[in-house]
This record gives C-alpha cells, sequence and structure tokens, in this order.
C-alpha cells in the first residue's frame, strides 16, 4: 500500500471523526483547497476497498469510512506501518535542508537517499528544486561529484532557517511544550517533520534556558509578551545546541558598539554569563548581539509613544515616505493620518532591526494575503524597494505591513461606492433578484447591475469591481465570485470578502483608467445622457395598466398578452414574443417573493425599442416564484427590449427590475397602483438614477 502524507492525514481525520465530514472541513484542517481534497479521495477510496471499508458519501452530510470495527483496526495498524518513503516532496525536501544543516561536512548522496528511503536520483531532483530556496535564505548549496552535498553560509543564516522551519510546521508554543513532554529517543529514522525538528533541541536543556529567561524577564522594566518569550527560548535553544557542536555566529562589530550602552545589551550579558556557567560552555560576545535584538524588538512592540525617541525619527520619516508612495499609487490618502504613521513606525523599527540581523521573519498569512490584495502586495513592495533601497525585505514582513495598509484603507473608505454586476444564464430574472438582495444586504454597494450570460462582453466587466455569477464564466482574465441563486451565507461571506478587496483596489483600478482615458469625454456623456432621457420617455409615456379576462392557467394568460402587444403595435410577429414568453414561463421562477406580481421578460429583433407593460389578472393563479416557491399572482409586469439596442437601454432596464425587487414599496405600487401612480413613480426614480449616474 502507497499513501502519500496528506492521504494517510485525510484518513487519520475520517478514522478519528464520529461522524460524517464535510470536504471544506477536511480542507481547512489541512490548509488546502476543497479540489485538492477531492482529488485525494479519489485516490484513498481503492485503498480502502483493499481493506472492506467505504468511503461513503452524503450530499448535504458529508463523507466517513463505513466498515467494520476489525477491518478499521487492521487499516490503522497497516497506516502506522508505512515506511517514511512515502512523504510528499515538500516533506522530504523539509528533511533535505534539516539534515543538511546538522552537518559541518559534506553529506553523501548515498547517506541522503538512506535518510530519504528513496532513490538517489529522487535525492538529486529534489535539491535541484531546494538550491532556489536555499539561495533565498542567503545560503549556498554545493554539490560536487565525489564530493559530496553542503550547505555553505553565515551561521546566523543557517539558524534563521531552522528557526523558519520550526515556525512554519510546529506552532513556536507547542514547540516547547512537546520538547518539555517528550521522552528522548533516536529521531534519525522518523517518518514526521515535526519530529525531527524536535530533535533540533534537547529537551533537558530547556528548564535551564527557561529559567534564565525568567530571571531575565523579571528584570526587564516592560512586560515581555508570550511570543517575545518563546521566540527567545527557542533561539536560545538553538544557540546552546549549535554552539556545542562548533557553530559560531558573527554579529555586526559596528552595530554591537551601537547598542552596547542599551539596557537590554547588559541584561542579555548576564544571561549569557549565567548560561555559560549552566552549561560550562564558552559562549562568544556576537551571541549577546542576538539575545539583545529580540529584547529590543519586544520593546518596540510594547511602547507606544516612542515616535517621541531621537531614535525612532528616521524610521518615522521613512515611514511617512512609505505611507506617501503607497497613497499616491494606490489613490487613498492617508498621508494626514497620524495615528497610522505611529502604528506603522511601530511596526518598522523592529523589523529593521531583525532585517539587517538575518533574524528569521514568519508569516502564516503570506499566501492568503499575496492572494487577497494582489494590487496593494505589489505596490507596497515597489515602495519599500525606493524607500529602503539598501535592505531587502522579504516577502513575509512585506505581507505585514500590507496588512497594516489594508486595515487603515478599510477605515478610511467610510463612504465606498462599489459597483458589482450580476450575471445569471437566464438573463433579467433571477439575476435582477440577486442584484437587489445584494444591494441590500451591503451598503458599500452604490451600483448592482445584472446582466445575461449571452450577453457577456469583457468591455463591460472592466467597469466593475466584483462580478457575481450563478453559472461558471470562461474566457474571462478576472476573479469572479460564484454563488447559488439563492444566495448561502457561506456565499454571502465570499463576496463581503471580494468587496472588502475591492475596496482598496477599486480606487487604484479608477485611476488607471482615468489615466488612460485622460479627462472625462463630456460629448459622450451628453451622448449617453440623450439615450438615457429617450428610453426614460419612452417607458413612461407607453405604460399601461391592462385588464385581462378570466382564465385559468398561464398559458392562456399569456395568449392574451401576446394579442394586446400586437394590437397596441408595440412588435411585429407577436407570435415570435409569445412563444420566447410562453418557453420562459415553463423554465418557471418568475414570481417575485413576497409579492402578487411576476416579472416577465423577454428580448427580440422583433421589438423596436424598451416597453413595459402592467396586466391586471381577472382570476388569480399560481406561479412558481423566483425562489421555485409556488405563489398567487393578481399583476404581471411585462418588459421588452430590442435584441441589440445600446447599453444604456439595457441598463435602465436593469434598474427598473432591481426596483421592483428592492422595496416592498415600490412592488406595492406596481403590484395595486394605477397607471398614473406607477408612471410618477417612475419618473421620480428616474431622476434619482440620472442625478446618481452622472454625479458619480
Amino acid at each position: 500500500m502507497y499513501l502519500s502524507s496528506r492521504e494517510r492525514h485525510i484518513l487519520k481525520i475520517l478514522l478519528e471523526a464520529e461522524k460524517h465530514m464535510s470536504v471544506k472541513e477536511i480542507a481547512d484542517q489541512l490548509d488546502v483547497s476543497v479540489r485538492t481534497i477531492h482529488r485525494e479521495i479519489k485516490k484513498i477510496e481503492k485503498v480502502l476497498g483493499d481493506y472492506q471499508l467505504n468511503l461513503v458519501k452524503k450530499t448535504g452530510t458529508g463523507i466517513s469510512i463505513q466498515g467494520s470495527t476489525e477491518n478499521k483496526k487492521v487499516f490503522r495498524q497497516a497506516m502506522e506501518e508505512l515506511s517514511s518513503s512515502e512523504l510528499t516532496e515538500e516533506e522530504r525536501q523539509v528533511i533535505l535542508l534539516y539534515t543538511l544543516l546538522q552537518f559541518r561536512e559534506p553529506v553523501k548522496l548515498f547517506h541522503l537517499a538512506t535518510e530519504l528511503n528513496v532513490t538517489i536520483a529522487m535525492v538529486s531532483q529534489d535539491l535541484n528544486k531546494l538550491e532556489s530556496q536555499v539561495k533565498s535564505f542567503g545560503l549556498s548549496l554545493i554539490r560536487k561529484k565525489g564530493y559530496g552535498v553542503q550547505i555553505e553560509g553565515d551561521e546566523g543564516r543557517k539558524r534563521s532557517v531552522l528557526s523558519h522551519l520550526i515556525s512554519r510546521h510546529i506552532d513556536p508554543f507547542q514547540y516547547v511544550e512537546k520538547l518539555k513532554e517528550r521522552i528522548q529517543e533516536d529521531v534519525s529514522k522518523s517518518d514526521t517533520i515535526s519530529e525531527r525538528l524536535l530533535g533540533l533541541v534537547d529537551a533537558e536543556k530547556l528548564d535551564k534556558i527557561e529559567e534564565q529567561i525568567q530571571r531575565m524577564r523579571n528584570q526587564l522594566p516592560y512586560d515581555l509578551a508570550d511570543s517575545a518569550y518563546i521566540g527567545l527560548v527557542v533561539h536560545i535553544a538553538l544557540a546552546m545546541e549549535r554552539l556545542q557542536k562548533g557553530d559560531i555566529i558573527h554579529f555586526d562589530d559596528e552595530y554591537k558598539e551601537q547598542i552596547k550602552d542599551e539596557q537590554e545589551y547588559k541584561i542579555a550579558a548576564e544571561v549569557i554569563g549565567h548560561l555559560e556557567e549552566a552549561f560550562s560552555l564558552f559562549i562568544p560576545e556576537d551571541e549577546i548581539g542576538y539575545i539583545t535584538m529580540h529584547l529590543m524588538g519586544a520593546k518596540l512592540r510594547e511602547n507606544q509613544n516612542y515616535l517621541l525617541e531621537e531614535s525612532s525619527m528616521d524610521i518615522a520619516y521613512k515611514a511617512k515616505e512609505l505611507i506617501r508612495s503607497v497613497s499616491n499609487e494606490m489613490n487613498i490618502d492617508v498621508t494626514h493620518n497620524n495615528r497610522f504613521l505611529n502604528d506603522l513606525t511601530t511596526h518598522l523599527k523592529p523589523a529593521v532591526y531583525r532585517l539587517k540581523q538575518q533574524m528569521n521573519i514568519n508569516n502564516p498569512m503570506i499566501d492568503e494575503i499575496k492572494k487577497d490584495y494582489i494590487e496593494l502586495f505589489e505596490v507596497v513592495d515597489k515602495a519599500i524597494q525606493h524607500v529602503f533601497p539598501n535592505l531587502a525585505f522579504p516577502d513575509e514582513e512585506i505581507g505585514y505591513i500590507v496588512l497594516h495598509f489594508a486595515a487603515t484603507f478599510l477605515q478610511t473608505d467610510s463612504q465606498s461606492n462599489l459597483k458589482v454586476l450580476v450575471i445569471c444564464s437566464s438573463g433579467i430574472g433571477t439575476s435582477k433578484m440577486l442584484a437587489s438582495k445584494l444591494k441590500n444586504t451591503f451598503p458599500e454597494i452604490s451600483i448592482a447591475n445584472h446582466q445575461s450570460l449571452f450577453d457577456l462582453d469583457k468591455e463591460t466587466l472592466a467597469g466593475y469591481d466584483v462580478i457575481v455569477s450563478t453559472v461558471a464564466l470562461e474566457d474571462i482574465d478576472r476573479s469572479y465570485v460564484l454563488i447559488s441563486p439563492l444566495l448561502t451565507d457561506e456565499e454571502a461571506r465570499k463576496i463581503k470578502v471580494e468587496l472588502r478587496k475591492s475596496k482598496i483596489t477599486s480606487p487604484i483600478k479608477k485611476q488607471q483608467m482615468k489615466s488612460r482615458n485622460g479627462q472625462d469625454d463630456f460629448v459622450a456623456k451628453l451622448y449617453s445622457m440623450q439615450l438615457y432621457s429617450k428610453a426614460m420617455l419612452q417607458l413612461i409615456n407607453n405604460l399601461t395598466v391592462t385588464n385581462l379576462a378570466k382564465e385559468t392557467d398561464m398559458l392562456s394568460y399569456l395568449h392574451l398578452i401576446g394579442k394586446d402587444i400586437e394590437q397596441a403595435k408595440i412588435v411585429t410577429h407577436a407570435d415570435v414574443i409569445l412563444e420566447k414568453l410562453v418557453e420562459r414561463e415553463q423554465q418557471g421562477g418568475l414570481g417575485i417573493p413576497s409579492s402578487e406580481l411576476a416579472l416577465f421578460h423577454t428580448r427580440s429583433e422583433w421589438v423596436p425599442g424598451p416597453y413595459l407593460r402592467v396586466y391586471e389578472l381577472e382570476q388569480p393563479i399560481y406561479l412558481k416564484g423566483m425562489d421555485n416557491i409556488p405563489m398567487m399572482i393578481k399583476r404581471i409586469l411585462l418588459m421588452l427590449a430590442p435584441q441589440r439596442t445600446e447599453s444604456e437601454v439595457l441598463d435602465i432596464l436593469s434598474f427598473i427590475s432591481g426596483l421592483f425587487i428592492q422595496e416592498e414599496e415600490n412592488i406595492r405600487i406596481v403590484a395595486y397602483g394605477t397607471e398614473e401612480e406607477i408612471q410618477q413613480f417612475l419618473a421620480n426614480e428616474f431622476k434619482n438614477f440620472m442625478n446618481e449616474k452622472f454625479h458619480e
């Protein structure tokens, strides 16, 4: 039986679960995508079958492993006996990195292959991929035939790599706790990364280290946060192990002279003296510098008023330059936000300390930050390179700075005007209801339009901040949120995340569009106003409320409507229009929920312009609503538009559809109002529409 590490984890989760688990729950536990879990599940079904176990899937409930208790027991034992050869590519590379950092001499490929229980060829492939990662840490991967493999470089950078591995694969708090509980054993053949990383430090040393750090903590004039405390424990524990192997660290002499007068340096020197005594080990003075760096970073995080300190003015100036640069690029002005300047300086000063001394920076959220804030990340990265030209900021640190800007931008953006486009395969119907529901749910949305999938064009998409669709979209070069017509709570959460991102990216997009197009084209605006005005007048003047004779079904009523629009000479070839209306009725979902009104709409080449007609049914009938629930219908609102027409015409029809779904009062006017009342209602709403449209 072959199982990858991820497959083993999935099986372990399912075996330990007391109930069905959804794919998303499993994906969240393993921090991977739902698609990845689906792919892995296909692989493990066959393996389970070999042990007379089944993977049962229940829609709406989740998945579970079904079978006898005895078969499950046998399968668990088989999983526990899996060898370390069944590691993922990432796991193999982490173990290679860990192993090479433990040796001061070159390591033969044969030894590494034996360690991983894989072929020498596979080790070579992993080393090829590992080379760039090692280089990013400022180290070199040396490979020579007959010589072996070795990582060369500064000891401080090597320790940073080890700290990085620990922070990435084990929670630092758990790391210390596990070390305390752990009985020492031979971990050279351990098949988990966490066990190997735990093996970096002798658990018995921890008590002595913690005793000294606690003594130091009592001497500091400020609190040492738990995270800083754990960071020091891990740092000193690694340092003691490395020193005992003869690995000496080097601290910049000039910088060491600058910090020698700091109180933290004196306390760190005292701690080093006690550690030398406790471990009977000579500890170079350079180690004092690194402990001092940790303490100074902790101090800066605690001191919220250190902008007043002279030593902070240089960083504050750079922070101000950074804010100015990012504000200009993003087109969101936060240059006068003094609280933000103080917060950013508070963050930057210890960060710059750490970067100058090649100290490890871990950011477990970096992938999500880069995904959620693509434009902002690029802007901040560019600004940092300009403001700090001689200091390399890793993505992890840039990510933290991006979060500072994102939070401030969101607080500043108190009046958002986001444009959302809802796309639906059936056109005006369901998408209208969704568009209005979104606008009511999220006050930051100023315009929520809808469009049919078949009328979609890429130029239209460019004018919207967020795209929401009830169908999968192909051949578009931007992200969108895929939802169901009913809009579940989870889907609303996804839209909220997308809106949050757009609040930040929207200003920069608008600025870029303005730069490309120059000043607003006044002539084009006049032409657009003319088209809107013409459509509005046509809709108001041609609106009628017509009574339909008693019928018992919708098909019969539709035939009466067909005769009416033909006699009124609204359309030519009324039979074609009728056929489209009948076809739409058969698809269902035309009743507006919480009303007695149905919305019928269609577009055709036989319709010369936009038209609205209201029909009163002498005999109410039942019809399926947009929420798929049958409802009583007393009136029909008919909306007609040409097959090919200006975007302004479609825009105003979308606006009208939203009105009739948006507010109960609007529905009441159309469902029970007279012809004059509905016309007056439209005139008032069109006035608001034009004010909003041309005063953005």
